[in-house]
């Protein structure tokens, strides 16, 4: 059984920053791409960055190209997404994922990931 875990998600300020972590049990995150997610109430989960297993990869949505940096910690087993110049439309719950396959390409489709973990509320305010 894996069991996915985000913490660091809070209240910030318009053009403030934020840290996300994401940890496993269950599984060596080492071995696995992750992405992640956010979910905005009322709308559909949407992507935002995801990093290989070997962190040499990365990839993210427009939306947060230039602001927020995914990187990966393979000694604490620690994936985090380091948010910067947050606004408002950045308000959601995030989410880390995985696939099913150890050494898995990454992918921007939250259909490809198989694992999910409850997610961090971010809350920015103007």
């Amino acid at each position: 059984q894996v069991t996915l875990v985000e913490s660091g998600g809070g209240l910030a300020q318009a053009g403030g920053s934020l840290r996300l972590s994401c940890a496993a049990s269950g599984r060596a995150l080492s071995n696995y791409a992750v992405g992640w997610f956010r979910q905005a109430q009322g709308k559909e989960r949407r992507f935002v960055a995801f990093i290989s297993w070997s962190g040499s990869d990365t990839y993210y949505a427009d939306s947060v190209k230039g602001r927020f940096s995914i990187s990966r910690d393979n000694y604490k087993d620690t994936v985090y997404l380091q948010m910067n110049s947050l606004n408002p439309a950045d308000t959601a719950i995030y989410y880390c994922a995985i696939r099913k396959r150890a050494y898995s390409d990454g992918s921007s489709s939250a259909g490809d990931y198989d694992y999910w973990g409850q997610g961090t509320q971010v809350t920015v305010s103007s």
